[in-house]
């Protein structure tokens, strides 16, 4: 399909290794047009720059002095770069996905200056005014021209905000291609399950790293003493360490409780999935797995007090459990039932689409493109 856009002349704005995952099928559907901004709002260049090279992006434009501020200075900082980059070059389209912070200041630029601006995943809501986030997305979703929601709970979730229909598209969630291209081939999977000494729909896999899990020693010791219970109890459970979280087990003096644990480094984004495919468990705070979980066919307990993404809990596979005791008493309910259950994920579809997600967006930004660049100027 031929956007008809010029060259470099979509802003797509991200800062974080999940916008980038993402996006990835987006900015591959954008092809030449695209114009890739990281604010570094999380850059490191082993990491990051592993993500660009697996996932096939183009080398970004990189902002300076935004890692490591608190969420106003990241804000700030991203916002004056971009403002004068948008002035220097203007694009056609800023396109911005889910809620972070680069999100937001990508969206602020491309306001200030009246650029069209595309919102990838709007309409999320947690309701729970303590996340950063959700302040985020919703001052993104109404300052944007074109909120592209993924499912038909995030459009009503708009509409009840009173904003106008016309805006808002149903397009599904990139996160369905995304996990159907990178998931690796089955003989990949079983040499990455045996280098790790797993055996398929026999492990737990769990992931920590949200503010609310890791922020005290009460939190993280509550979920990493459950994890550690399960271990015990006979179940490997493998646990990709977030730099955060490391960071917190050292500062509270946690490290007893990561004995039983099969504990390694971050992990790229395709050996989590073939990770991921073939647990009995999932357990995990992020928002992404909760999404890639359903295309997976796993189950997932989210350690959460809420939720922006109930579709997979209402769809069945995810349930939101506090740190502690909440979360060992269910693990062992699912882990207990795990073949029943993973026949039942099997045969059940994702409520986030059908894996054309990318495609619709592409177009639209494109069609928003061309209808703003026909309108008159203002004086």
């Amino acid at each position: 399909m031929s956007l008809c856009l010029p060259p470099s002349s979509v802003a797509v704005v991200l800062g974080t290794r999940p916008e980038l995952v993402k996006l990835a099928p987006l900015i591959h559907e954008l092809g030449d047009a695209t114009r890739l901004v990281h604010t570094g709002q999380h850059w490191d260049e082993a990491m990051s720059g592993r993500f660009l090279r697996d996932l096939g992006l183009p080398r970004p434009e990189l902002l300076t002095g935004v890692g490591g501020r608190p969420r106003a200075g990241q804000i700030a900082q991203s916002l004056g770069q971009l403002d004068a980059a948008f002035a220097e070059d203007r694009p056609v389209a800023v396109v911005v996905q889910g809620d972070t912070n680069a999100t937001l200041a990508g969206a602020l630029a491309a306001n200030a200056r009246e650029i069209p601006l595309v919102h990838v995943e709007a309409g999320l809501r947690s309701h729970d005014r303590a996340m950063p986030e959700e302040h985020n997305r919703v001052m993104v979703d109404h300052v944007s021209d074109l909120l592209c929601a993924a499912t038909e709970d995030n459009a009503a979730n708009l509409r009840a905000e009173a904003l106008a229909e016309e805006r808002i598209e149903l397009t599904g969630n990139t996160v369905v291609e995304v996990v159907r291209r990178r998931l690796p081939d089955e003989a990949t999977r079983a040499a990455l399950l045996a280098a790790h000494g797993l055996a398929p729909d026999a492990y737990v896999l769990a992931t920590v790293h949200r503010p609310e899990n890791t922020d005290t020693a009460e939190a993280l010791g509550a979920v990493l003493a459950e994890l550690d219970r399960i271990a015990r109890a006979g179940t490997p459970v493998l646990f990709p360490m977030h730099p955060r979280t490391r960071a917190a087990v050292e500062r509270f003096g946690l490290e007893g409780l990561l004995e039983r644990l099969a504990v390694t480094g971050p992990v790229g984004y395709g050996d989590f999935l073939g990770l991921a495919r073939h647990a009995a468990l999932l357990v995990s705070d992020s928002g992404g797995v909760q999404e890639e979980c359903t295309v997976l066919g796993r189950p997932l307990l989210v350690v959460r007090r809420s939720t922006e993404r109930p579709e997979a809990v209402t769809a069945g596979f995810a349930a939101l459990v506090r740190p502690g005791e909440e979360l060992g008493a269910l693990a062992r309910e699912w882990l207990a039932d795990a073949p029943e259950r993973l026949a039942r994920l099997a045969a059940t579809p994702s409520p986030y689409g059908d894996g054309l997600a990318s495609a619709r967006i592409a177009a639209l930004t494109a069609a928003l493109a061309d209808q703003r660049q026909e309108l008159p100027q203002a004086a």
